[in-house]
């Protein structure tokens, strides 16, 4: 072999006991962190996550580097479906302005609250998920789940988050036109809250973008990968994701790749 490649078996002998270098042992290391943080992540970051995170250990390395590693190694992140619209927008209920206009901007918590229902196959049928996110910190403070879509589903929700942000008055409300959020009862709990409503426009989604951002990263990461067998399975398992994965650990591009939590934190402490 030596001869074919014409080189000195000195020469191929002294390659053979040659160390690594350190550049490779430092990416066997990096690897295993690459990994580790992939899998906390339910296999959902890709570099530029893995890159902030890492960082937020300690570890300053350039995304490039992190996305070939990834790449050579077959890491990669979980892609995004569509997922259709629950609203029912015939009805005969006053709308709201669209007091947003699509600025998902807030200067501090219970400032805006955005919400909307999505639904989740299970081998039982459809459980329904309504839930309210602070545009603030993007974390999810209410939440409900029931078999069919109704208004008290909506309701359930909303007065879980009245009951954990204790938000004071004047609190903006964005959700789309539908029934549930126009109904009469729904409207009666924002008064007494007072809050002011905000609705989308008509078939318009980009009105309430944040909301269909976070149902598509909970089906992305979790529902379209999971096949459930009873509607208690799926509460379970979307419980787990809300409140202890979303809200405390998964990274958010919009708060700086901080989860809600710790952004929350952070920003009370200073």
């Amino acid at each position: 072999m030596c001869q074919i490649l014409k080189i000195s078996r000195s020469g191929y002998y002294a390659w053979i006991k040659r160390p690594e270098s350190l550049r490779k042992k430092r990416n066997v290391e990096l690897l295993e962190k690459i990994r580790n943080i992939h899998k906390v992540s339910r296999e959902t970051y890709g570099s530029p996550r893995i890159t902030k995170a890492l960082k937020n250990e300690g570890i300053n390395c350039g995304k490039n580097r992190i996305a070939k590693l990834m790449k050579e190694n077959n890491i990669t992140a979980k892609t995004r479906k569509k997922f259709k619209a629950t609203t029912n927008s015939k009805h005969n209920y006053p709308v709201a302005d669209n007091i947003l206009n699509q600025d998902f901007t807030a200067s501090r918590p219970n400032q805006i609250w955005v919400a909307d229902i999505t639904y989740i196959p299970t081998d039982e049928g459809w459980l329904y998920l309504a839930a309210i996110v602070d545009l603030y910190n993007r974390k999810v403070v209410g939440w409900a789940m029931d078999i069919t879509m109704t208004k008290q589903l909506c309701i359930d929700a909303l007065k879980q988050a009245i009951g954990r942000q204790r938000p004071s008055n004047g609190v903006i409300h964005h959700s789309d036109r539908g029934v549930q959020y126009a109904s009469k009862e729904y409207q009666k709990v924002l008064k007494s809250n007072g809050f002011t409503a905000s609705m989308s426009r008509k078939g318009n989604c980009y009105d309430n973008a944040c909301m269909e951002s976070f149902f598509g990263t909970l089906k992305t990461e979790l529902i379209y990968l999971t096949r459930f067998k009873t509607r208690t399975e799926a509460r379970l398992a979307i419980f787990e994701y809300i409140e202890v994965f979303y809200n405390r650990i998964r990274l958010h591009s919009k708060l700086g790749y901080k989860s809600p939590v710790e952004f929350e934190k952070q920003n009370k402490a200073a």
